[in-house]
């Protein structure tokens, strides 16, 4: 089994990035997993049970293999071995004849036969099993053996089974790593909201826990779909969906089985006990699966036997035993995670409930506490704002968890509607869509009733920007946008109701849904491209790089689609160059959600700045008679130069200022009052400004005997409508008011 040199050396770089994430396990075992038929028709020979496992440090096959036979008859078998759309080896025997002798198929008997054992591989043989086969992640290999009767070559069986090496993209590393992007973006996201609060108008820096959990979605989304999807790419979109939640968690799913089962669901074939008992295999789109087959390596079956023929106890031994799930579309995504794709929806909503419940539990504590806090003291206070509206709070919490899952939640609805048994959980599917479609118009309407009103008004829809109220109220539809574009969320919210709808609804037609998905998402990106409406220039090409990936990963699920007719090598490279482009931009956004961690714990806040700056201006620009510093009494160019430096350095043309103590004034001119040091009523003098009468005033106070009484402790004479208790009142002269 030598591989083509050229497709090695071809695959070989793709292979190498691809298999990056993961935690290797040293390994020298290939094995089955699962088997189907690929005989159009009745069959013969039926299979019941197949293990083949191959060591290659011991070089040994150990097999264990059950089935029954209508009538004993003698066979010839055709064994072919495929790996990456290339046939690599192929070998038709008689197997009661030469070294391919196998007991147990010379002639195959009668009845129930089973057999198992170990059996040695020559060298031969060895060389021909490439080493790339244990070590490539997903490997995409298949095995096929066909029986044909030896008196008239009548097509008796046909098996085909996946060859599996143990190593796949499908980990719990990356399903960590990935739940660990996504805490680290809300967690952002937090922190970021935490040093905005109070400021109307403040964006975001993106990736934001919405961008991240998007393309999560994204991804997962594309596993769903119904293509020939390679098992590499099929693994790498498994990690990530949790983030459309799938969540296995087997108490959940047993109560959701007992719901279907009391309101006219089917358990047969659907409960999650079934799955348990149960192996996944993945066909093809045009797959006929019949029932069960043989795989090819019981071709070495020649020694070492234990052999049971004419018995039911190997072939009933159901501890071994697993049926055989054949495995495409949505169905079969879900079913990976051992959930039954008719418990998906309530699966979905039962994990929005906890998710709710626990919000809720944590905001109210939060609430006891600060409450307990008010009693001993005082806490800061941007927390009063939460204080007094935590149940807002609350309301915008469950809606911006509302925005996240509704192009999910319609995915799952329409699903639920097409392929769903319980009419109870049709109607939950109903209600609740109803009820998020219901809370985002209502959203929408408020908001554009707001805007629609300010522009008649003033023009332009700023107060939406402006006003802290509104912010607090609705930012969370239009916080990241630009003013001019803040309707944008309307079509992104359309965006993700028809991509739910085209998934769910065109599933089992992969053409009609990757046709439908690349329309809906090329209008996203173009509409991106045009108006460019995050108000951040980072944010508006991070999340069209997003979009751009999305188109692209839309193409290559075309050349998946089985209608095209493309080869299993070109679905085969496609699916390897997905995946490196997919985890090199979560990768990415993992390291800028770290860069935003590091800029918003070490950078000044810049509303904090800002609100400093306005601060310190006005303190500088007020004048008010109580503050002596600000008085027109002080050189306000010496108070100022000493705050406010020039920014240009000192004068070097005109003239010198002349500071205010040294100017020829009525206070220290020729005639002016001269104080003491502690004998300066500054605010009574100060109070006089404006006041006197000019058709009374002398040249010096002193040398004018006025009618007005002296005060002889201070030694003037005091200015005309005032009395003399403090605090001062003007009072009329001679009908004239001042």
């Amino acid at each position: 089994m030598r591989p083509h040199t050229s497709y090695s050396a071809m695959l070989a770089p793709f292979l190498l990035l691809a298999s990056g994430p993961l935690t290797v396990l040293a390994g020298d075992i290939l094995e089955t997993n699962g088997f189907s038929s690929c005989l159009n028709g009745p069959s013969d020979i039926t299979v019941n049970k197949l293990n083949i496992k191959f060591d290659r440090s011991i070089k040994k096959v150990t097999f264990d293999v059950s089935g029954t036979n209508n009538k004993e008859q003698k066979v010839m078998a055709t064994l072919s071995v495929n790996a990456y759309g290339r046939e690599l080896y192929t070998k038709t025997f008689n197997p009661c004849e030469g070294e391919y002798k196998v007991d147990q198929l010379c002639p195959v008997p009668s009845g129930t036969f089973g057999a198992q054992g170990e059996q040695s591989i020559p060298d031969s043989i060895m060389s021909q099993i490439p080493s790339i086969a244990f070590n490539i992640p997903d490997i995409d290999s298949q095995a096929r053996l066909q029986l044909t009767a030896l008196d008239g070559g009548a097509d008796l069986a046909c098996i085909t089974s996946q060859v599996s090496n143990g190593k796949s993209l499908s980990t719990t590393g990356v399903q960590y790593v990935a739940a660990g992007i996504a805490v680290g973006a809300l967690a952002v996201t937090g922190m970021a909201s935490f040093a905005t609060a109070g400021h109307a108008g403040a964006p975001q820096s993106s990736p934001t826990f919405g961008d991240v959990i998007g393309w999560f979605q994204a991804m997962a989304v594309n596993g769903m779909m119904s293509a020939d999807v390679p098992s590499v790419y099929r693994s790498w979109s498994k990690n990530f969906g949790f983030s459309t939640g799938l969540i296995y968690w087997e108490d959940m799913q047993t109560s959701i089985d007992s719901f279907r089962a009391h309101t006219g669901g089917n358990l047969t074939q659907s409960s999650v006990q079934f799955l348990k008992n149960a192996t996944i295999v993945h066909v093809d789109q045009n797959m006929t699966a019949v029932k069960r087959g043989l795989d090819s390596m019981v071709l070495y079956a020649r020694d070492n036997l234990n052999t049971d023929l004419n018995d039911n106890s190997t072939a009933k031994d159901s501890g071994d035993n697993k049926v055989m799930v054949y495995a495409k579309d949505m169905q079969g995504y879900i079913q990976e995670y051992t959930i039954p794709d008719r418990n998906a929806f309530m699966t979905v909503l039962l994990v929005f409930a906890i998710i709710i419940a626990a919000i809720t539990v944590g905001i109210l504590l939060f609430k006891v506490i600060l409450e307990t806090w008010a009693l001993f003291g005082s806490f800061p206070k941007r927390l009063t704002s939460f204080r007094k509206r935590y149940w807002w709070t609350l309301a915008k919490t469950i809606t911006n968890l509302i925005l996240l899952l509704y192009g999910i939640w319609v995915l799952y609805c329409v699903y639920q509607f097409k392929n769903g048994d319980s009419w109870a959980v049709k109607t939950l599917a109903g209600v609740t869509l109803a009820a998020f479609t219901g809370v985002i118009a209502f959203f929408t309407w408020k908001i554009w009733s707001i805007a629609n009103k300010f522009k008649k008004m003033e023009g332009k829809p700023d107060v939406l920007y402006d006003d802290k109220e509104v912010w607090r109220k609705y930012s969370i539809f239009y916080e990241n946008y630009k003013k001019s574009y803040w309707w944008i969320f309307v079509p992104t919210i359309m965006f993700t109701f028809a991509r739910g709808c085209v998934i769910a609804g065109a599933d089992g037609h992969g053409l009609a849904q990757a046709a439908g998905q690349l329309i809906v998402e090329s209008l996203m990106l173009v509409m991106l491209l045009w108006a460019r409406p995050y108000s951040l220039k980072s944010s508006t090409w991070i999340n069209i790089t997003i979009s751009v990936i999305r188109v692209l990963s839309v193409v290559c699920i075309l050349v998946f689609v089985e209608e095209l007719g493309m080869s299993q090598t070109t679905k085969t490279v496609t699916g390897l160059i997905l995946v490196v482009v997919q985890a090199s931009l979560t990768g990415i956004l993992g390291i800028l959600i770290a860069v935003n961690a590091i800029i918003i714990c070490c950078k000044e806040n810049p509303h904090r700045k800002k609100r400093k700056e306005a601060e310190k201006a006005r303190n500088l620009d007020n004048l008010t008679p109580l503050d002596a510093r600000n008085s027109l009494l002080m050189d306000p160019q010496e108070y100022k130069g000493t705050s406010l430096p020039s920014p240009f350095g000192p004068r070097t043309a005109g003239y010198d200022r002349v500071p205010l103590a040294e100017q020829n004034t009525a206070y220290n001119g020729p005639g002016g009052r001269n104080f003491g040091d502690d004998q300066g009523h500054l605010l009574a003098d100060a109070s006089t400004f404006g006041h006197s009468n000019p058709h009374q005033r002398s040249a010096s106070r002193e040398s004018s005997p006025g009618p007005y009484p002296a005060d002889v402790e201070v030694g003037y004479h005091q200015p005309p409508g005032y009395v003399s208790n403090a605090p001062w009142q003007p009072a009329p002269q001679g009908g004239n008011r001042y």
